[in-house]
């Protein structure tokens, strides 16, 4: 049916309004305009929101690290970053270091010790690395800067703001990760806010310096993300078909799939063992120079992509955990 005159220019007022909209956002001045707003109707100081802004800087390799970022390599090339035997020894020094605080923690947030001893190790090597991007600059960058994930980066900007405020944070010396996330356990500012512990009990949440805060917070973010202490994590499974597996392999998405509907006679566990198939679980793939590694992946390793969406590196924290458990209990 032909189309009416007044029925075209109404399509293409839509057009037009829809194809404004986009550029409204995608307009960093525009955004930081909304942003103001949004913000003094939170019950912000304008005069202090608009001093944030003013005092942000746009970095380009911030922009660059977030496109790039290692999650992207092939589990081959990532896990040799990680798994190292540097890393292995920094950690059981730090464990027999801060035995007392991490023990502590395991029993108060109901963890493993060796799962906080590896999150702090996989993101900071033990406090070695904890980034030289400026966070407000970081998280400024990718919120009025970086489309796919402008919001998010946008809230997290918000929240740094009431962080600094809230711990009475040295803003000028904050530094952290492309992503804007901070001290032993690289917490993103929501994260910080929501899940940092005073461990140490000196009446501050300090995971820039404090160890046991950072150890404390690390063990409460995995408890408050339900993990179960000395339940298993992801289980090597056997692949004896040349075709796909039945179920899907996870990506990121929430857990829909029980074990029963992963495991086939094509796709096993690799050691047997009694396990409860009703549980949920997801699968993951990871690929091997000469072959496709299968593991069957259960809560725990879904509580572990709570703090990085990535399987490769909740396999690696994964690992990580069992090498560094293995070497303590010698």
């Amino acid at each position: 049916m032909a189309r009416t005159t007044l029925q075209i220019a109404s399509l293409t007022l839509l057009c037009s309004l829809f194809t404004n909209a986009q550029a409204a956002d995608n307009d960093p001045k525009a955004l930081q305009s909304a942003f103001i707003t949004e913000q003094v109707s939170k019950g912000a100081n304008q005069a202090e929101v608009e001093a944030f802004l003013a005092g942000s800087t746009f970095d380009q390799s911030i922009i660059d690290a977030i496109t790039k970022p290692w999650e992207a390599k092939p589990w081959h090339q990532y896990y040799p970053i990680f798994l190292t035997d540097k890393r292995l020894e920094k950690g059981l020094a730090f464990w027999k270091d801060n035995q007392a605080v991490i023990s502590k923690a395991a029993e108060k947030f109901n963890v493993d010790p060796q799962i906080i001893v590896a999150i702090i190790g996989i993101e900071t090597f033990y406090g070695g690395y904890m980034g030289n991007h400026r966070v407000q600059d970081a998280l400024y960058t990718l919120g009025f800067y970086y489309p796919p994930r402008a919001t998010f980066f946008r809230s997290e900007y918000a929240n740094l703001m009431a962080l600094i405020k809230e711990e009475k944070l040295d803003n000028s010396t904050l530094k952290g990760s492309y992503a804007g996330a901070m001290g032993y356990g690289q917490f993103i500012p929501s994260s910080y806010r929501h899940y940092a512990v005073d461990f140490d009990g000196d009446d501050r949440r300090d995971l820039l310096t404090s160890k046991a805060d950072a150890i404390g917070s690390v063990a409460n973010y995995f408890h408050q993300h339900g993990w179960q202490k000395g339940q298993p994590v992801a289980l090597l499974l056997n692949h004896t078909s040349n075709q796909a597996p039945k179920a899907k392999v996870w990506t990121k998405e929430k857990l829909h799939y029980k074990v029963s509907d992963i495991l086939s006679p094509s796709l096993s566990l690799a050691k047997n063992q009694d396990i409860d198939a009703s549980q949920k679980a997801l699968l993951v793939k990871l690929d091997q120079p000469d072959t496709t590694e299968y593991w069957l992946g259960l809560k725990n390793f879904y509580v572990i992509t709570r703090y990085n969406r990535s399987p490769l590196y909740a396999m690696a924290v994964y690992q990580f955990s069992e090498q560094l458990n293995a070497h303590y209990q010698r």
